[in-house]
């Protein structure tokens, strides 16, 4: 058969082009989809994950775009959200390990209570350090990216709380079961319910107050249903939660190398200081904005706090002994999160 010179010349060039056209391809944007449960209003969404996300898409040229479904957008319960990160009903979420209790027991050990600092760029940067080091098995069906803590939580409630007396028989609501023991040994009633019940149950009075940080109080209007808000000086505080941002195991294994190091570069002591400066930083605009209305700010003195301690000790004591029961060294836990605490509280 006789080639036209014509046709030769066409075929030449697919089979120059070919390699762009691979190229091109490979070149294609990768959109991943992040699930998370609180409403795009939250300072975490719009001031953490959507930064966060932006950044990523800007450093990979446009190429890994992060698309995120706030208020469980996609459907299930928050306590489901590292499930569907497994099961790739979401490539990414945003959760708390407290949400599953008894799960993911090594977390917990920043929750318990007076072990966390007061400033959430020290828990940040000692969580990233302690996870590099003791989440991989619990956390081996994803990808773990993220690892964090927030900075003080707060006791927010219908009733001016300064000592440990006016906590007697307060419904509060808990974010995970440590914070909850804690709040049992000081005397309160402790509830406990995912975060976006909280408005609800605050309005109808299923409960008396909440422990959250200043950050998340406006997403869920939480100054608006209660006039009085307590603080812990110092540090520790009475308790922190911790949280994951995971991913896929597949689908991160699956994106191109380039793709994943300008995912992994956002990680570790970069997204701990995006966290824990956001947290800071809304401590001290959110406490302002709550005092400009008209809300109580109180803070227990020095000398109640150290009531506080002693009275929430046992809660460290049966920790302890439920991780004998898991082949887990609870006592050299904790003694490691103190010490990483104290480590970036000089740093910070």
């Amino acid at each position: 058969m006789k080639i036209s010179r014509r046709g030769f010349g066409l075929g030449a060039a697919a089979i120059v082009a070919s390699p762009a056209i691979v190229t091109s391809a490979r070149a294609q944007a990768v959109s991943l989809r992040l699930h998370h449960f609180l409403p795009p209003v939250s300072n975490a969404h719009a001031k953490l994950l959507a930064p966060w996300a932006r950044k990523v898409e800007a450093d990979s040229n446009g190429r890994l775009k992060i698309d995120i479904f706030p208020g469980m957008q996609l459907g299930g319960t928050p306590p489901q959200l590292f499930d569907q990160a497994r099961d790739g009903v979401a490539d990414i979420i945003w959760t708390l390990p407290g949400s599953t209790p008894g799960r993911f027991s090594r977390t917990e050990v920043f929750e318990l209570p007076f072990i966390a600092s007061n400033r959430g760029i020290v828990n940040a940067r000692a969580c990233a350090e302690f996870a590099e080091k003791h989440l991989g098995e619990e956390t081996k069906e994803v990808k773990l990216l993220a690892f964090w803590a927030h900075d003080a939580g707060l006791i927010h409630a219908n009733k001016q709380v300064r000592t440990m007396d006016d906590l007697k028989g307060l419904k509060l609501r808990n974010p995970t079961r440590l914070a909850g023991e804690a709040l049992k040994a000081l005397g309160a009633t402790s509830v406990g319910m995912p975060i976006p019940q909280v408005p609800e149950s605050l309005a109808q009075r299923v409960i008396d107050g909440a422990v959250i940080p200043w950050e998340v109080v406006p997403a869920v209007k939480v100054h608006e249903l209660v006039k009085f808000h307590t603080e812990i000086p110092g540090a520790p505080t009475l308790y922190t939660a911790t949280f994951f941002l995971a991913m896929n195991r597949a689908k991160y294994d699956g994106l191109a190398p380039d793709l994943r190091a300008v995912l992994d570069k956002s990680l570790g002591m970069a997204f701990a200081d995006m966290a824990g400066n956001m947290w800071d930083n809304e401590a001290k605009t959110v406490s302002a904005m709550v005092k400009s209305r008209g809300n109580t700010l109180t803070t227990i003195t020095e000398d109640e706090k150290a009531k506080w301690i002693k009275a929430t000790e046992p809660v460290h004591a049966a920790w302890i002994e439920q991780m004998k029961g898991k082949n887990i060294d609870g006592a050299a836990l904790i003694a490691e999160a103190k010490a990483l605490i104290a480590k970036y509280e000089k740093m910070a």
